[in-house]
């Protein structure tokens, strides 16, 4: 019923449209082109008409262009209807198994190494976290993860989703690596990766972590581990790992 339909990818979606007899004029609205596009699209609307807004794999403006022309369209009063549809970090959450009264969608973390490690340091929290991962760096992903959060945390790495190759895992950091690389075709595809919830964070693991950085910023990492273990009486293993993460982040 639409009179346009605006697209990630125009060639993506008229597959689809074409398997449902859809022959609505399509208009490419992608990261790249999305505020000029949206310009055009919001004209058309004033004018009356009805555009219908996709992305290739997920839903619109969630890690997907789209968000831009949902404010435009809010801004012209322009009224906006959701209609339900694939959203990768639900349809993650629902096959992951963990309780999830709430959880964290996190999105992409930056793709630099030490930017990356420094993000997972906010994302130690006692629900899900839910994040998007490139394929060529989902390798990278998982061993900073199980260098932050240990081996023993538990993860659901979901790969192609609702897709004809999808294949949902729920392991141990410690093993996903291993579980990447039992397939060549596993490091291909789209990664949704849902972090088990860690443990209520107490004031004192909070202050042993402001202590470790003070610690950490004139001290080698066993013994800033050491001292902090001292001062906070928190375990001194637990520590000396997240020392070296924080030194690891810090290199690069």
């Amino acid at each position: 019923m639409a009179d346009l339909i605006a697209c990630e990818d125009t060639r993506t979606s008229r597959t689809l449209l074409a398997r449902y007899g859809i022959s609505a004029q399509t208009v490419p609205l992608h990261e790249h082109n999305e505020r000029n596009a949206a310009k055009g699209l919001i004209q058309a609307l004033r004018q009356g008409k009805s555009v219908a807004l996709v992305s290739d794999a997920g839903t619109p403006a969630l890690s997907d262009p789209g968000a831009w022309l949902v404010a435009q369209a809010h801004a012209a009063g322009i009224p906006v209807s959701p209609l339900p549809g694939p959203s990768a970090a639900a349809a993650a959450i629902s096959a992951a198994g963990f309780p999830a009264g709430r959880f964290l969608f996190a999105g992409f973390l930056p793709p630099q190494a030490g930017a990356r490690r420094k993000a997972l340091e906010a994302l130690d929290l006692p629900f899900p976290v839910v994040l998007y991962e490139a394929p060529h760096r989902v390798r990278d992903t998982l061993e900073d993860l199980a260098g932050r959060f240990g081996a023993e945390r538990e993860i659901v790495v979901a790969r192609e989703l609702s897709k004809k190759f999808e294949e949902v895992a729920r392991l141990s950091l410690g093993a996903a690596v291993g579980w990447l690389d039992e397939r060549r075709e596993r490091a291909q595809g789209e990664f949704v990766l849902v972090l088990a919830p860690g443990e209520e964070r107490t004031a004192a693991a909070v202050d042993a972590e402001r202590v470790l950085d003070v610690l950490l910023a004139a001290l080698p990492p066993s013994e800033a581990a050491k001292l902090a273990a001292r001062i906070t009486g928190l375990p001194k293993a637990e520590l000396y790992r997240k020392a070296l993460h924080r030194t690891k982040g810090g290199a690069k």
